[in-house]
């Protein structure tokens, strides 16, 4: 799958890349740690730049629900 903004396709890629690599090397194996996080950070701060750029609303992405009251309530 493409990445939402051009501009993130190749940190897209590198972070898929890492992820899978971490996640079927590491995790699969108990290690827990994800050296991915940077990466991910830099990729998700593009993409929501993009998203932004789009003039798409992105707060009701950023709002905390799991682990909250509002987990197992239905959308209003």
């Amino acid at each position: 799958m493409n990445s939402v903004g051009e501009e993130c396709q190749e940190l897209k890629r590198r972070y898929d890349e890492c992820f899978n690599k971490w996640f079927a090397e590491k995790f699969l194996k108990g290690q827990k740690d994800d050296p991915c996080q940077p990466l991910f950070k830099v990729y998700q701060d593009c993409v929501k730049k993009a998203l932004k750029d789009k003039k798409l609303d992105i707060e009701q992405m950023e709002v905390q629900v799991m682990g909250t009251d509002n987990e197992k309530q239905p959308p209003s």
